[in-house]
Parts: C-alpha cells; sequence; structure tokens
C-alpha cells in the first residue's frame, strides 16, 4: 500500500508540473500576442542586465587570467631551460660556477613562488567570485516562471469574477490560488533585488583587490629576478676579465689551395697603448766592429762551419758569393722596409757594416731583420698568423714575395718557436705590427 502511495504520489506531483509548464507556455502566448498583460519591472530588469554584463565580464577576466598563468608557466619552463644550458656551457674551471648555479636554483625558486602566489591570491579568489553566479542566474530564471504563475493566476481570478454566470466556489479557489503565486513570487522578487545591487557594486571592489595582487605580486616578482639577474651579470662580467684573453673568432679554414691574403686589416690595439702607434726606429751612427747592429745578422767566424756544409755536407760558397736565399731576403726587404733598414739589413747579409765586419749569428733565422715584443695579446684569425701574448718576443724575417705584404702587417717567427724548432716552414707566420714594439 505504500509502495501504491508512493508511486501516486510521484505521478501526482508529475502531472502538476506538467500542468503548470502548460498553463506557462499557453500565458505567455497570450501574452506576447497582446491579449493578457505581463507585470513589468524596468527597475529589476535593469538589475538582471548588470548581472548579465557582470558574468560575463568576470568569465572573461577568469579565461584571460587562467592563459596569463598559463603563460607565467611557459617563462618559467623557457627561463628553466635557459639556465640549464648556462650551467651546462658553464665550465668547472671558470670562476663563478657555484654562483651562476645558485642564481639559476634562485631563479627557479622565485618563478614558482610567482605562479603560486597568482594562483592563490588571483585566480583561488577569481573562482570563488564567479562561484556565486549559477545560483542567482538560476533563481533569476526561476522568479521568471513564478511571475509568469503569477500572471496566469491573475488572469484566470479576473475572467472568472467578469464571467456572466459565476461559480463562487471557483472564483473563491482561484483567488486562493492567486494569493499563493503572488506570495511564492514576491519572496524570491524581494531577495533578488536586494541582492542583485549589492552583487553590482562588489564588482568594484573585487577588480581593485584582483589587479592590485597581481601588480604587487609582479613587482616584487621583478625587483627580485632583476637583483638575480644583476648577480648573473657581475659573475658575466668577472668571467670575462679573467678569461676575455681566450676568446676565439670562429673563421672558416682556408683549403691549402686557397689564394695568397691580399688586404689583411690588423685589428687595432687597445686605445692609448703604446703599440697604437709603432715605430721603428734605425741607428744611424755606424757600430764599433766588435758591437752588432740592432737588425743585422752577424757574419759567420772562421772556425764555425758554414750552414750548407753543415746540412748538405758540401763546401763552402766562394767569397763574395750569396747563398740563394741571402739573396732573396734582401731582394725582400729592399721592397717592404725603409730604406735605412734595407741598407743595415743588406750589409749584414753580406756579413759588413759601415765601420767594420760584424760577427755571425748562426742562433737566429735567415734573413732575421729585428726583434719585436707583443704588448697585447692577439688571436690568429688565419692559419698563416701567428698567434700572439702579451711578452712574445718575435724575430722578424721578410715576406719570400714582397707582394704579399700587407700594409700594418709583418712576417716573423716566435723566438721560442725557433729555439726549439729551427724550422721557419713550421713556425713563421704574420702578425699586426701595431700590436707589438721593437725591442732591437
Amino acid at each position: 500500500m505504500a509502495e501504491m502511495g508512493s508511486k501516486g504520489v510521484t505521478a501526482g506531483k508529475i502531472a502538476s508540473n506538467v500542468q503548470k509548464k502548460l498553463t506557462r507556455a499557453q500565458e505567455k502566448v497570450l501574452q506576447k500576442l497582446g491579449k493578457a498583460d505581463e507585470t513589468k519591472d524596468e527597475q529589476f530588469e535593469q538589475c538582471v542586465q548588470n548581472f548579465n554584463k557582470q558574468l560575463t565580464e568576470g568569465t572573461r577576466l577568469q579565461k584571460d587570467l587562467r592563459t596569463y598563468l598559463a603563460s607565467v608557466k611557459a617563462m618559467h619552463e623557457a627561463s628553466k631551460k635557459l639556465n640549464e644550458c648556462l650551467q651546462e656551457v658553464y665550465e668547472p674551471d671558470w670562476p663563478g660556477r657555484d654562483d651562476a648555479n645558485k642564481i639559476a636554483e634562485n631563479n627557479d625558486l622565485l618563478w614558482m613562488d610567482f605562479h603560486q602566489k597568482l594562483v592563490d591570491q588571483a585566480l583561488l579568489t577569481m573562482d570563488t567570485y564567479l562561484g556565486q553566479f549559477p545560483d542567482i542566474k538560476s533563481r533569476i530564471a526561476k522568479r521568471g516562471r513564478k511571475l509568469v504563475d503569477y500572471d496566469s493566476a491573475r488572469h484566470h481570478f479576473e475572467s472568472l469574477q467578469t464571467a456572466k454566470k459565476k461559480d463562487e466556489a471557483k472564483i473563491a479557489k482561484a483567488e486562493e490560488e492567486l494569493i499563493k503565486a503572488q506570495k511564492v513570487f514576491e519572496e524570491m522578487n524581494v531577495d533578488l533585488q536586494e541582492e542583485l545591487p549589492s552583487l553590482w557594486n562588489s564588482r568594484v571592489g573585487f577588480y581593485v583587490n584582483t589587479f592590485q595582487s597581481i601588480a604587487g605580486l609582479e613587482e616584487n616578482f621583478h625587483k627580485e629576478m632583476s637583483k638575480l639577474n644583476q648577480n648573473l651579470n657581475d659573475v658575466l662580467v668577472s668571467l670575462e676579465k679573467q678569461h676575455g684573453s681566450n676568446t676565439f673568432t670562429v673563421k672558416a679554414q682556408p683549403s691549402d689551395n686557397a689564394p695568397a691574403k691580399g688586404n689583411k686589416s690588423p685589428s687595432p690595439p687597445p686605445d692609448g697603448s703604446p703599440a697604437a702607434t709603432p715605430e721603428i726606429r734605425v741607428n744611424h751612427e755606424p757600430e764599433p766592429a766588435s758591437v752588432a747592429t740592432p737588425g743585422a745578422a752577424l757574419p759567420k767566424s772562421p772556425s764555425q762551419p758554414s750552414e750548407a756544409s753543415e746540412v748538405a755536407g758540401g763546401t763552402q760558397p766562394a767569397a763574395g758569393a750569396q747563398e740563394p736565399r741571402e739573396t732573396a731576403a734582401s731582394e725582400a726587404a729592399s721592397s717592404s722596409l725603409p730604406a735605412v733598414v734595407v741598407e743595415t739589413f743588406s750589409a749584414a747579409v753580406n756579413g759588413t757594416v759601415e765601420g767594420g765586419s760584424v760577427a755571425g749569428r748562426v742562433d737566429l733565422p735567415p734573413g732575421f731583420m729585428f726583434k719585436v715584443q707583443a704588448q697585447h695579446d692577439y688571436t690568429a684569425t688565419d692559419t698563416d698568423e701567428l698567434q700572439l701574448k702579451a711578452g712574445d718576443v718575435v724575430l722578424v724575417i721578410p715576406f719570400q714575395n714582397p707582394e704579399e705584404q700587407d700594409e700594418g702587417w709583418l712576417m716573423g717567427v716566435k723566438e721560442s718557436d725557433w729555439n726549439q724548432h729551427k724550422e721557419l716552414e713550421q713556425c713563421r707566420g704574420v702578425f699586426p705590427e701595431n700590436f707589438t714594439e721593437r725591442v732591437q
């Protein structure tokens, strides 16, 4: 019996709901056709418009805030990858490695903290703010339905009262239904009339708090990030100062059959350095016979075997005859150096200088002219250039082909390389004159 009763109540409730829907539909049709008047409340309609606008703006703000957070997350990942790359390329023996790693860790923590605070102070607040809209929207829709029920009950009661044949029982019942419908509608209407304006006004404080939170978090984040970036910059500046001389320029290497170098322009040394304006000083006064003139090769002594006899085991050239390489060196010097230097060099090759004979120097490369000392580091950018460190001594020799010499460049071999190998082909190379200073 209880089961039957339960089924009967359920069936009755369904039938009642269906009847209400039919009555509402009929009432709306009559109102649209102008055959039934509709209760209007312009003030409430304005509140509903404001509510819909506020919901649209809040939904858009929530969407854009989520996009912003996704961008922060992406920037965090990109920054993390960039710092990982720096940690990988930062070699263990470079100064500041530990500092750079610590900065990278703090950078990662700062991004995580920034993202989490945005979630807590902006996104969650946004979700709470929008969480109240669905319930109010549902109540607004329900109020609309109750208003239709009220208008329908009012029209039914009025039609019974104006009928020619009045049925007092029906009129009393219709009046009872009208009072009930009016009471339900007014209760919901009063609540919404109070809540909607309050909700509309709350948007100002919510927008202020939300954007203040975002702005404050961004300000603190960028301040802390600026400090980290400054610390990283200081570490890299220190690295540059200590290892600046080890910076190499990446350049394609020429092939073995590449044409001779032409129009080479030497890199300028630091401003104000003594090597910025190179000067060749030549002693015009004759030297005593026992003192070697700077830049002049001393003639071989009788007790020393000639270089030709040492290498080939042959006989010493006749007196007054020049070896082929000495002749070539003399011609090269005459076309690439000042006249006074050429004269001194030629005399040295022939074994004589004004004022007497000069002692031979077999420990210097053939065609040696003078010595220079590097005043600055120079990084070679091609295979035929010398790599210089400040303090290196270079033995200057003439170009094999004078036409290959470019202005501001000299040919030579580092003294340390010559003393070790005694091979010009392996050790000689060109270098910028303005990076060096003549020493003798």
